[in-house]
């Protein structure tokens, strides 16, 4: 009979050669040993010493069709993990709603869950975290023996490691001990992360990331976040705080941004700033779908307000990439939808700013919906159970 616990414990015990085999797998898998060896830069027999425990206790299979390796003698059984094998639970937090996933060691999603919020208060948002979290047990059924793992992401200046949401102006939180709240209402760990930052931890093991040496993600929406991924690794930072080029301060000091600080990118570029100033111009309070709707009919305050944000963000996009040099920015969010109303002076601005062989960074769009970022969390906290991060 499988035991779930049994594969929780020998990846939680297992070593660091280990981890990097089972990592190996889950983010290339099918893969032969043999390219384990290389990409782990490990012996064969260390590799097949690693293996043998994964096979024993159900989270990795050989059971694929053997194919030749191009080396003479036995064909190769490549390995893959069983994706069923856990179940992990992410949970993405709006300041509207809360939106949850289940899904397999692989993100993909199993089940999922979303419920508004009326109010940003603390006790408000633990107590849809805690229905969202018994729903998705309750649509998982049997397979909810199988759950691993439970992640939270947050918008904001999250500690990870202390699962302290340090600062959300999204949220209008500061030093909040959320994953300590939630372990004690859950009865089972819960790791916090920021929410852009596990959308490229999705990413990197899941998505765009896999074979890819660095890119960035930028998110355009309610806020303007940024994500890392250089040499093969998420850029978290030595104090959890990396890539926030919402917060750079290149726009003018009498905007003031929802952090409360001066001059950042998000002053202008973010949803509330763009749907504000538009408003404002109207005389009268205006949704952002009317303010769309403004700017494709040619709206002058509308466009200008719209240009002016692609600008900044455009600024932002290049001075990141100057700084990390990755290969390739994704732009999502939840603005992605309109980028036609940002992409002509985003670009200009980018090609203006960016320094040399920089310009060569290709900037393409990729819709992420909610559920995706819900996935995002998903994956860190596999993330953490598979790399043995504690």
């Amino acid at each position: 009979m499988y035991e779930p616990g049994a594969a929780v414990s020998l990846l939680q015990g297992a070593s660091a050669a280990a981890a990097e085999v089972f990592k190996c797998i889950l983010t290339r898998g099918p893969i032969s040993r043999i390219d384990i060896a290389r990409l782990a830069g490990l012996s064969q027999a260390a590799v097949t010493k690693a293996v043998a425990p994964l096979i024993g206790v159900g989270l990795v299979s050989d059971r694929l069709e053997s194919q030749r390796d191009g080396q003479p003698g036995r064909p190769a059984n490549p390995l893959m993990v069983v994706p069923d094998a856990l179940v992990c639970l992410g949970i993405k937090v709006n300041a509207d709603e809360i939106v949850g996933v289940a899904t397999d060691l692989t993100t993909r999603i199993l089940a999922s869950d979303r419920r508004p919020l009326d109010s940003t208060k603390l006790d408000t948002v633990v107590d849809a975290l805690e229905a969202t979290v018994h729903r998705l047990v309750d649509l998982l059924g049997e397979r909810a023996g199988r759950l691993c793992a439970v992640a939270v992401t947050v918008s904001g200046d999250v500690d990870t490691v202390g699962g302290i949401v340090r600062e959300s102006a999204i949220m209008g939180w500061s030093e909040v001990p959320l994953a300590a709240i939630l372990t004690e209402r859950l009865g089972r760990d819960v790791l916090v992360e920021n929410d852009v930052r596990a959308l490229t931890i999705g990413e990197h093991w899941f998505g765009v990331g896999v074979g890819t040496a660095s890119f960035a993600i930028v998110t355009i929406g309610r806020g303007i976040g940024s994500g890392l991924h250089v040499n093969g690794e998420v850029v978290e930072g030595a104090y959890g705080v990396a890539g926030e080029i919402g917060h750079l301060p290149l726009t003018s000091a009498d905007r003031t941004c929802p952090c409360g600080r001066r001059g950042c990118v998000e002053a202008v570029a973010g949803t509330p700033a763009i749907v504000a100033e538009v408003s404002r111009g109207h005389g009268r309070e205006l949704s952002i779908g009317e303010v769309v709707d403004l700017a494709h009919r040619g709206d002058p305050l509308a466009v200008r307000t719209f240009e002016q944000a692609a600008t900044v963000i455009g600024t932002a996009i290049a001075t990141l990439v100057n700084l990390a040099g990755p290969e390739l920015v994704i732009i999502g969010g939840e603005a992605v939808s309109d980028f036609d109303l940002f992409e002509e002076h985003l670009r200009a601005a980018f090609a203006e700013h960016a320094f040399g062989a920089a310009g060569r960074c290709r900037i393409v769009t990729r819709p992420h919906t909610f559920e995706d970022w819900a996935r995002g969390a998903s994956a860190s906290a596999i993330r953490r159970l598979a790399e043995n991060r504690g």
